[in-house]
């Protein structure tokens, strides 16, 4: 596996992790196990994904962050408690992605893939928070229905094709920085009128 694959795979699974943390852990836990997957020598740390145990949780944790996110007010909730979660578990599986012989490239690695988690958590919790203001219930879970299909098929994607995957990450982050920016910016015109 390239460089350019190597980071489509890293960028991957850090961005979607601020989207959906334990699908993300989840589906390449059990690709792994499955052997849909196989991971060069040089990540075969990610093999701790596969333990069954780390299976299971990230199975629970998929399916109470399911249902949490479809509930109104409840996903900005869960959103806020794992605000610390996502961005962390995004940074420690980019760092399982790159050669551990190389202090340097870990730390760059583990500082953008915590970053792009932060990133795309920001823009998901902020595009929440806006949905739940709205009169009517069925946008809050057809967006986050919407994270779920996106977030599996991106998966299946960074496996199959990480350059694809770099691609669209790329993509994705920059609309994730635009959502951040116009989340504040609301979020500060707001404040301006309650004063």
């Amino acid at each position: 596996m390239g460089i350019i694959e190597i980071l489509g795979l890293a960028g991957s699974v850090s961005l979607l992790s601020g989207w959906r943390l334990y699908l993300t852990v989840f589906v390449t836990g059990l690709a792994m196990r499955l052997q849909w997957i196989s991971m060069p020598e040089n990540l075969q740390m990610l093999d701790a994904l596969a333990n069954p145990w780390v299976l299971g949780i990230s199975a629970l944790g998929a399916l109470a962050e399911f249902f949490a996110d479809k509930i109104l007010w409840l996903d900005s909730i869960w959103d806020t408690i794992h605000t610390a979660i996502r961005p962390l578990g995004g940074a420690l599986l980019a760092l399982a992605v790159v050669d551990s012989s190389d202090p340097a490239w870990q730390v760059i690695i583990f500082l953008l893939g915590g970053g792009a988690a932060l990133m795309s958590h920001g823009a998901k919790a902020g595009a929440r928070a806006i949905v739940n203001t709205s009169p009517e219930p069925v946008s809050n879970a057809v967006l986050s229905t919407g994270e779920d299909i996106a977030t599996g098929g991106l998966l299946v994607l960074a496996f199959t094709n990480p350059v694809a995957a770099l691609i669209i990450a790329s993509v994705l982050l920059i609309l994730c920085l635009f959502l951040v920016y116009k989340g504040y910016r609301l979020w500060r015109k707001i404040v301006s009128n309650g004063n």
